[in-house]
């Protein structure tokens, strides 16, 4: 299907205004999106976004629907989605065409409720002025921090921000992740994933590490115990990521296999390649990226509702699809950037687009398709806004298969006693392959 997208051309909304304290033109929030209201006033200028007197935190951590009383000003479904069909992606289309009669788009008001910390300002604003892409742009250089290219001039630039955008220095996310059967039976997978950027490590960590993450598994019980630590390293050209997996069953330590590009991503019955976690990761060196333009795009958004603990698991993963009726999707700018894989290079996808919110860098839309030419898989990312650690997070990753007709689902946090926790203080030995046998405790 062709793109119908009105699209906004890089440098026309960044080729004036002063410089403001940020070291970026006034006319821009401190990371790099449009400060301004769209012309039809749908997208609201950012004023600043949520501030921490403007939430409360439920009982388990997670905080509470601020737009609770609102109520969907629309919904987008297979009969009328040609009215919105410029602002929606290939991968929404097709599941509205796929399910025709259970998925929807429920479309709230829009709300800009990322705010800046000081010090991803700061650090965005350093990078402005000195970050460059390095090998071939599997790499950086003069970058420290969090957002890479707060002013990009292409398509990988702007993918670089997804893979450097902030995520607090250190945190702990305990979730949950399903791969439902066609009826929507399912099997729950639950594991807690250790994350820390070399900059919280009290500048222990290696220049060429982007972040360090343990992951181990805590259900089902054949599973609990298994862990693996992870070095992502920042050019997996020059140095692939280090990663080292224990077995509780063998009492083992051993070297992974470097596990990326379309290789099986672990535990996700074959439905998503490794370097479609976290919507894109990894080595972007055998795609060629173009920078589409931007657009205005329904994409999930201030998705509280989704994350509530009231919602159980069993009222959210239905057969096809997730439960559309607690999503939220609002219209906001987004970069538009399509990879196209090079000639001779390897990879199932032949071609990605990838949505990206100008608020936070995060990828929040994705369609993959085959050397066909046609659309395989579609992801969405549905975030929403956490004070705690002043960061966008997500109540949910999804991956639709359009072949097979099941989708994977990570990153739940529902069921959680306590899915976040951003005070956590650790140590570069707690990433090292020796700690990797006390986790491993069934």
């Amino acid at each position: 299907m062709m793109m119908n997208m009105r699209m906004v051309m890089i440098g026309l909304f960044w080729a004036s205004g002063a410089l403001a304290a940020t070291g970026l033109p006034d006319n821009l929030t401190p990371v790099g999106a449009e400060r301004a209201a769209s012309p039809d006033g749908r997208i609201p200028a950012w004023q600043g976004g949520l501030s921490v007197a403007q939430q409360r935190l439920g009982d388990n951590g997670t905080p509470l629907d601020p737009y609770a009383a609102e109520q969907p000003l629309y919904r987008i479904t297979a009969a009328n989605y040609r009215r919105y069909q410029g602002q929606l992606s290939d991968g929404q289309v097709a599941l509205l065409k796929r399910f025709p009669h259970t998925f929807e788009l429920p479309v709230y008001p829009t709300h800009r409720s990322v705010a800046v910390p000081a010090g991803v300002a700061a650090s965005a604003a350093r990078n402005a002025a000195q970050a460059q892409l390095d090998d071939q742009g599997n790499g950086l250089r003069g970058f420290s921090g969090v957002i890479a290219f707060p002013r990009p001039d292409n398509g990988l630039e702007v993918i670089w921000n997804h893979l450097t955008r902030h995520r607090n220095a250190s945190y702990i996310q305990m979730s949950d992740s399903v791969t439902p059967f066609k009826n929507g039976r399912f099997v729950l997978m639950s594991a807690r994933q250790d994350v820390a950027r070399p900059e919280s490590l009290g500048g222990m960590g290696a220049s060429n590490v982007l972040y360090y993450f343990t992951y181990r598994m805590t259900a089902p019980s054949r599973l609990a115990g298994d862990a693996m630590v992870v070095h992502e390293t920042l050019d997996q050209v020059a140095e692939p990521r280090l990663s080292w997996v224990y077995s509780a069953s063998q009492r083992r330590v051993r070297r992974a296999p470097n596990i990326a590009y379309d290789t099986t991503g672990p535990g996700t019955a074959g439905l998503r390649t490794a370097d479609s976690r976290d919507m894109f990761n990894g080595a972007p060196d055998r795609y060629q990226w173009k920078l589409l333009g931007k657009q205005a795009l329904h994409v999930p958004y201030n998705s509280y509702r989704l994350a509530s603990p009231e919602l159980r698991y069993a009222e959210l993963i239905r057969p096809g699809h997730v439960n559309p009726a607690p999503t939220r999707y609002e219209l906001h700018r987004v970069w538009v950037v399509e990879a196209t894989l090079k000639p001779g290079a390897q990879h199932i996808y032949a071609k990605r687009r990838f949505y990206v919110d100008e608020d936070t860098w995060a990828i929040l839309e994705t369609d993959s398709y085959d050397a066909g030419g046609h659309l395989w898989r579609t992801s969405q990312a549905h975030s929403f806004y956490h004070p705690g650690g002043e960061v966008a997070v997500n109540a949910m990753e999804v991956t639709y298969d359009l072949k097979s007709g099941r989708y994977h689902a990570s990153g739940l946090i529902n069921e959680q006693r306590r899915p976040f926790d951003f005070n956590v203080r650790t140590s570069l030995s707690y990433f090292s392959p020796g700690a990797l046998r006390s986790f491993g405790v069934r």
